[in-house]
């Protein structure tokens, strides 16, 4: 790195050894075709992160989709005892198959490998994040629709190696109402916008508790921050959830699946829909290029490829030269050409922000033909690598390569 760098990578047009590093993306097993991937993480743990997750896979698998669970919680693995298994996963050479809860839900758990359910898990983090690793490379999921992580609590090495390793589309955080006055939330909501990943909703667990004789809601940890939290971080999505003693009963049961409440409904059926409607609408897709292959650096390409999409085809291509490449222009450029996506080989932190901030979608860490890469995300099969530059705060990853 020069002695005269700026650590500002969206005003540079050098290549230098920060614009090589590779993804640290992890490939599925060639058995596993999964569609999507949501995190739902905590700041800390015992607020009911496992409980979310539960719930919400146990909710896609009866809206009519192939669910799956990767419990990623290695330390304090409680995915199997919701759901009431005890059977140890089995494979051969091709690699390990999850377990099926009762309702078809494919779940995967140190707890399914362990010869007794109980012996603890003396690891050092880099070992857990091996085995975290191994849940997506080796096991052998199938086709899935939505795969649910249960996140090992906090912002340590596990969750960095979970989204630096898996292609996580969004998270969910779950968080108490005490933490939602605290600064604990706030961490969880930086870290998932360092690595590029979109919080998707917020939850509160133990929000209140229902009095069995009124039916009035009492708040036993005091009012609500919820809504106040959201919209500060701009999290769309919000949920709370009671202090219920069925759910803990469900839980301890192994009877998750029974669960009768509606309290994460509109937040799942606006992810499901979102989803769908991605599917089937009208797009533009964006790719910094120099000619028709991706260019390396976003702020300095030759010639933007324009892809008009319909139906999760591409209808229409067009090139426009890069206007000219000045701090904050060229995302505002492209929003105002109605574009949706942006794909490019890297991208400074600046310019992400000015993006998110105008909905489009950033995609970095691609190489390739453009117009192959553009339809491999509308298959569903391109993932940003998260190899983005903030200043330096992070690692100053502005330049990483995805092959697709």
């Amino acid at each position: 790195m020069s002695e005269e760098c700026s650590h500002n990578c969206e005003s540079c047009g050098k290549d230098c050894s920060e614009r090589t590093k590779e993804s640290l993306l992890e490939k599925p097993h060639d058995g596993s075709h999964i569609q999507k991937v949501i995190g739902v993480v905590s700041g800390k743990g015992g607020v009911g992160k496992s409980l979310v997750t539960s719930l919400l896979a146990v909710m896609t698998q009866r809206a009519g989709y192939q669910a799956a669970i990767l419990d990623a919680d290695i330390t304090g693995p409680s995915i199997p005892k919701s759901f009431g298994l005890h059977t140890h996963a089995e494979g051969g050479e091709d690699g390990l198959y999850p377990v099926p809860s009762k309702t078809g839900i494919r779940v995967m758990s140190l707890n399914l490998l362990m010869e007794n359910e109980t012996d603890p898990v003396v690891w050092r983090g880099p070992i857990i994040a091996g085995a975290v690793k191994q849940f997506w490379t080796d096991v052998i999921w199938g086709d899935v629709d939505y795969m649910f992580i249960d996140m090992p609590p906090g912002t340590g090495d596990v969750p960095l190696t979970v989204f630096q390793s898996i292609p996580v589309d969004g998270v969910i955080i779950v968080a108490s109402p005490q933490e939602l006055v605290g600064m604990i939330v706030e961490k969880a909501v930086n870290m998932a916008r360092m690595m590029n990943i979109p919080v998707l909703g917020l939850v509160e667990n133990m929000s209140y508790v229902v009095c069995s004789g009124c039916g009035k809601e009492i708040h036993v940890f005091g009012e609500s921050h919820l809504h106040e939290i959201a919209q500060k971080h701009q999290i769309a999505l919000t949920a709370q959830l009671p202090i219920d003693p069925r759910l803990a009963a469900a839980c301890d049961t192994g009877l998750i699946e029974l669960f009768d409440g509606s309290w994460l409904d509109g937040m799942l059926a606006d992810i499901l829909n979102n989803n769908t409607e991605k599917e089937n609408k009208k797009m533009k897709i964006a790719a910094a290029c120099k000619g028709k292959q991706l260019f390396g650096h976003f702020g300095h390409c030759e010639n933007f490829m324009i892809f008009d999409a319909e139906s999760g085809r591409i209808t229409a291509e067009t090139s426009i030269p890069n206007p000219g490449h000045k701090p904050g222009f060229l995302p505002n450029f492209l929003a105002d050409q109605g574009v949706n996506v942006i794909i490019a080989g890297g991208m400074g932190g600046g310019a992400v922000e000015i993006f998110n901030e105008r909905n489009i979608e950033v995609i970095v860490g691609a190489e390739g033909d453009a117009k192959s890469v553009a339809e491999a995300y509308l298959r569903g099969e391109l993932k940003s690598t998260g190899a983005v530059c903030h200043d330096h705060d992070y690692e100053s990853e502005c330049g990483g390569h995805h092959n697709t």
